[in-house]
């Protein structure tokens, strides 16, 4: 080659961003209020019809919705804000949604104006589906509108969705932003079992000591799945505790399953390994939040109030316990019950005072005991709706049935959390009565999968059926 000759440069054609359409159903923006930043440089469509409902939402007595129905709207309203009527039907572009140069844009579509159209399969708008209806019936104007172009519906009803493909509708998805898993069964557990011996997998190890405390250091990549605060097991005797990570290393505690299965808590022994483990995540004072899973009978509930009793009665840890769980109807009917916010609360938590009494079964006053333990410990029974703009200090927090709250709504919770204070998050995947959230879409598995790095947080699966043989059987075969 000629070293005088000029350099050949070849231009590499940039393709062009293909912007994709979505028809976003009431129940995404109830969901996540910040749906509509979600689609980066694509274009977000909102029907009338969604409006009138997130109008209706809001005023509701029931809390959680209606603010996450204003706050959608809200949403909506600052990216509108200043635009024309004209321009608001076209698209207004989205601030923060760029993408390579190109914003997103939203719209909203009139859909009050569509008529039945020979050529557009069209759902009839009877008054029992009238609104799921006409949100489907403006995606499918829109492809209609545009063959070549990709519309597509956005909804977390299931049966919607089935409507949608069965009318004609190429493309219909579920919400999957606030997805953090592709599969249920990848849950973070809190532990590993490693078969065989764990040693034999270690090529390298050091030994130092920290206080008291020995720790074993061992490379990173030799253990590149770990997180802070979970334990390892072999088959042999070996059982460890993740005591920290940094970028190089995995710093663990070796324990005894002997010393872990000798713990108690206000009389209560463990009855399993993992149940072990978890009373080690309670008693860990450098762990702010544990979060256990596990089926119905594992003990979880009564794992954590155990633990409760015992840092407040005997350690003097906290000035209070306070109870709280996810009720979907608790908003429209513990107005019309009588009492205080406990004696209200009384019917959705008496699952505590179950395990009171299994803890105070043996007394020869049983109902005395428990009187006497919920005056001292200064138990406290709260529905979650009534928390948001408090802040717990120096109290221990139990949140049971976390599996129907989504993120939005735990981090409400979590966030209440003062200082000196303790909060256990118990829940079970397999029992979700919430008909838009899923396994997959949980706040519960959502939080652990976001909280499993954050050295300050512990997560523990409880298994093993330990209620009753007939519970075992139950939640296996049946």
């Amino acid at each position: 080659m000629d070293s005088g000759s000029p350099l050949r440069v070849e231009k590499t054609p940039l393709k062009a961003v293909v912007k994709k359409t979505y028809v976003l159903d009431t129940n995404v923006l109830l969901h996540d209020p910040t749906a509509v930043t979600a689609f980066n440089e694509h274009h977000v469509v909102i029907p009338m019809t969604v409006l009138e409902e997130l109008d209706h939402i809001k005023d509701r007595h029931e809390k959680t919705v209606s603010r996450e129905a204003r706050i959608a709207i809200q949403m909506i309203d600052k990216v509108v804000d200043t635009a024309s009527p004209q321009a608001i039907q076209a698209g207004v572009p989205i601030p923060g949604s760029n993408m390579d140069g190109v914003p997103g844009t939203l719209a909203i579509y009139p859909d009050q104006l569509l008529s039945d159209a020979g050529d557009v399969p069209y759902l009839d708008v009877t008054q029992d589906q009238a609104n799921d209806n006409r949100i489907i019936n403006v995606a499918l104007r829109l492809q209609a509108e545009t063959p070549a172009a990709f519309v597509c519906l956005v909804t977390k009803d299931i049966n919607m969705r089935i409507k949608a493909k069965g009318s004609g509708l190429m493309h219909v998805e579920d919400y999957r932003r606030d997805r953090v898993l592709d599969d249920i069964d990848l849950l973070a557990r809190g532990y590993e079992h490693i078969k065989g011996d764990f040693w034999s997998d270690i090529s390298e190890v050091d030994t130092l000591r920290e206080g008291d405390c020995t720790l074993h250091r061992i490379p990173r990549r030799s253990l590149p799945d770990v997180y802070p605060n979970m334990f390892l097991y072999d088959d042999q005797a070996f059982i460890a505790f993740v005591k920290r990570i940094d970028s190089e290393y995995v710093y663990l505690h070796c324990d005894s399953r002997d010393k872990l299965m000798h713990r108690r808590f206000w009389g209560l022994a463990p009855r399993n390994l993992e149940q072990a483990m978890a009373m080690s995540l309670l008693e860990n004072d450098n762990v702010d939040m544990t979060v256990m899973t596990g089926p119905a009978g594992s003990g979880k509930t009564l794992l954590a109030l155990a633990y409760g009793l015992h840092a407040i009665l005997e350690q003097k840890r906290f000035s209070k316990l306070i109870v709280a769980r996810s009720t979907p109807p608790i908003a429209e009917d513990i107005g019309f019950l009588p009492g205080t916010e406990e004696e209200k609360m009384a019917p959705w938590l008496a699952a505590f005072d179950d395990n009171l009494e299994i803890l105070h079964g043996t007394d020869e006053s049983c109902h005395g005991s428990i009187a006497y333990v919920k005056e001292r410990a200064n138990i406290q029974f709260k529905s979650l709706n009534f928390m948001r703009g408090r802040s717990f200090n120096n109290a221990y927090i139990i949140i049971d049935e976390a599996q129907g709250l989504s993120q939005f709504q735990l981090k409400s919770v979590i966030s209440r959390v003062g200082a000196d204070s303790k909060i256990v998050v118990l829940g079970n995947l397999a029992q979700i009565d919430n008909k838009y959230i899923s396994p997959l879409t949980s706040g519960l598995t959502y939080l652990v999968e976001k909280t499993k790095a954050y050295p300050h947080a512990g997560i523990m699966h409880v298994n093993g059926i330990v209620r009753s043989r007939l519970a075992a059987f139950a939640e296996e075969q049946l």
